[in-house]
């Protein structure tokens, strides 16, 4: 039988390399950026309607203790982890969305209009928990960046500062 404290370190450790094995981003973790701008969006708004409660990776929008989040993603790639400070929830960028495209803006999914309303537009400070994969992000946008200017647009971000 394995002692549980070891078995815990070895844990922490497999965890740490894969988290730096699937971050591209050159910040570290744990790393604070104050005056985010933040908004909120929901699925049943009129540029969302047609993806119903789908995420842009094609999973269902989260709303619980970790929830979803639409960026820029070649500033807060695909996977993405971030807390608000003076909040209990954890944020993972898995939405995209033409308005946020070089604005710097993180847009919080609720579930509905007047949860999206009541957040309205702040500036924030946050803590990356865990960067995201530009790779990861490309991979999910390269299909898409023919049909839609704003992901052609975020891919060539990407691609010009690789």
């Amino acid at each position: 039988m394995l002692n549980p404290k070891i078995l815990g370190l070895a844990t922490l450790c497999c965890v740490s390399v894969i988290s730096c094995e699937t971050t591209t981003k050159p910040n570290s973790r744990g790393q604070k950026i104050s005056g985010v701008r933040t908004t909120a969006y929901t699925h049943t708004e009129s540029d969302h309607i047609k993806y119903g409660p789908k995420a842009a990776t094609g999973d269902t929008l989260k709303y619980g203790r970790v929830r979803s989040a639409a960026t820029d993603w070649s500033v807060y790639p695909v996977g993405t982890v971030f807390q608000i400070e003076g909040e209990p929830f954890l944020y993972e960028v898995d939405d995209y969305g033409s308005a946020l495209v070089g604005t710097n803006t993180i847009d919080l999914y609720r579930p509905d209009k007047t949860a999206m309303k009541q957040w309205g537009a702040k500036n924030v400070n946050i803590k990356v928990v865990k960067w995201g994969s530009f790779t990861k992000s490309l991979a999910i946008m390269r299909p898409r960046e023919k049909k839609n200017p704003h992901v052609q647009a975020m891919v060539k971000r990407i691609e010009r500062s690789s």
